[in-house]
């Protein structure tokens, strides 16, 4: 067997992420470091406000989390909602979830508004459960969104869930999301890339950033790179996972860590159409979390997961596979086509992160394994600080971003935290009663 291709399976119906270079400005309004999803709408949003801009990459546009992660688009967040209502009360929680929500609406309205053609798929979201314990505390927490929030919710027993995917007896139950969808991560990049390049600003790919320095000459800032420095009124650092030493402010308050993926090979619409007929996003409820989509066009199946493992990609890749096929039995023997990963980062409070280092120096960061949304959210949000609107107002903004003594950026802990949460996750599959009732 050939090894799998390591490169997102998404680059391969995507126009080129590469736009031909042109000179540095001298001079320009506001630099924008990082090309992904928060880069490019904060790009796209200054853009529009009147500000000149120049949008920096060391790789080529999206090069990292953002065209490399499932394309799934919900309402995620690190802290639950009953977790921040013990800590922080009713008023904290709801702030923080509404906001979460504004996020999860921002994709669609963007795509919208921009036309851009992604693969938008609102077919909803099932999140699996291996034991009668997982699924009741997994309702209990979307009842209190339910009943505080609006959200609906639909909660799944064994026979039910077994209409909507042809999963493994381990898995007892579930719940549906019936208003969560899911885009083709590369395209939407592209479709951005391409409203940014028509509204007249400069994107510069394979332009590595190594300082940013208050200009001596002046209000701003002196931007160096690898092809020469620029002045910049204002510096927008949208580097997330990829985050370098040459902002150490920033990367000494982040946890970058890998995140993984699989394709498979083609398989037969209709065994995909028996195993998964309604072509929604499934996650299960460990903290390792495991998530498995259709591709566009419905021909293979993608897998997520093994957040934090330390080993090749190709290895992992088969890892994924043994997961895929432990969820979903009937799936039979499977090809991988192609394996790769992709960096992720959190705070060390697990909140995103929108705000400034220092004056004329700004952020919006931290996403954990919501890059979709939150990088579109915070992304425009930035921007509207920037161009100093109302609009950019943001709970994410209302937090210390702290870092612990000691640390530089190289998160030696996450192999124990790892090992630690899965063992987590085993005794949280093994609790209650399973049932084990063929479909």
């Amino acid at each position: 067997m050939r090894n799998p291709r390591d490169e997102p399976y998404w680059l391969d119906s995507v126009p080129s992420l590469n736009p031909e270079q042109s000179p540095l400005p001298a001079a320009i309004d506001v630099a924008v470091v990082g090309s992904g999803v928060t880069g490019l709408n904060a790009a796209l949003e200054l853009r529009r406000g009147g500000r000149s801009v120049v949008l920096l990459d060391s790789g080529r546009v999206g090069q990292g989390a953002s065209t490399r992660n499932a394309g799934f688009v919900g309402r995620t967040l690190s802290h639950s909602f009953s977790e921040l209502l013990r800590r922080h009360g009713l008023d904290h929680a709801v702030s923080h979830y509404r906001e979460l929500h504004d996020a999860f609406s921002s994709v669609r309205q963007v795509i919208e508004a921009e036309r851009l053609d992604c693969d938008l798929v609102q077919g909803g979201r099932i999140i699996l459960a291996r034991s009668n314990r997982q699924l009741d505390r997994l309702t209990a927490e979307l009842e209190l969104r339910r009943l505080h929030l609006g959200w609906k919710y639909e909660r799944l027993d064994r026979r039910a869930l077994l209409d909507e995917v042809g999963c493994s007896k381990a898995i007892v139950g579930g719940v549906l999301l019936r208003d969560f969808y899911s885009i083709h991560p590369g395209k939407y990049c592209a479709g951005l890339l391409s409203r940014i390049l028509s509204a007249g600003a400069q994107v510069h790919p394979f332009t590595h950033v190594s300082s940013v320095a208050r200009s001596k000459a002046g209000s701003g800032f002196v931007v160096g790179t690898s092809r020469g420095s620029l002045r910049a009124r204002n510096v927008l650092i949208a580097t997330n996972g990829y985050t370098g030493p040459e902002f150490d402010w920033l990367r000494r308050r982040l946890v970058p860590f890998p995140g993984f993926m699989m394709a498979t090979g083609k398989l037969p619409r209709a065994l995909l159409d028996e195993v998964l007929p309604h072509d929604r996003t499934y996650t299960d409820t460990n903290f390792l979390i495991t998530a498995i989509r259709r591709s566009p066009g419905g021909d293979r199946l993608l897998v997520c997961g093994r957040p934090g493992q330390s080993m090749p990609v190709t290895k992992v890749g088969e890892l994924l596979r043994d997961d895929l096929t432990a969820m979903l039995p009937d799936i039979g023997q499977i090809r991988i086509s192609r394996a790769w990963n992709g960096y992720c980062c959190g705070s060390f409070d697990r909140l995103p992160k929108l705000g400034s280092q220092q004056e004329g120096i700004h952020f919006a960061i931290a996403y954990l394994f919501n890059g979709i949304p939150l990088g579109t959210h915070l992304g425009r949000k930035a921007a509207w600080q920037i161009l100093g609107m109302q609009e950019g107002a943001s709970v994410f903004s209302q937090h210390d971003f702290t870092t612990v003594p000691l640390y530089r950026g190289r998160p030696w802990f996450l192999p124990a935290f790892v090992s630690l949460m899965a063992l987590k996750d085993r005794m949280a599959n093994s609790s209650g009663h399973i049932i084990r009732k063929d479909r």
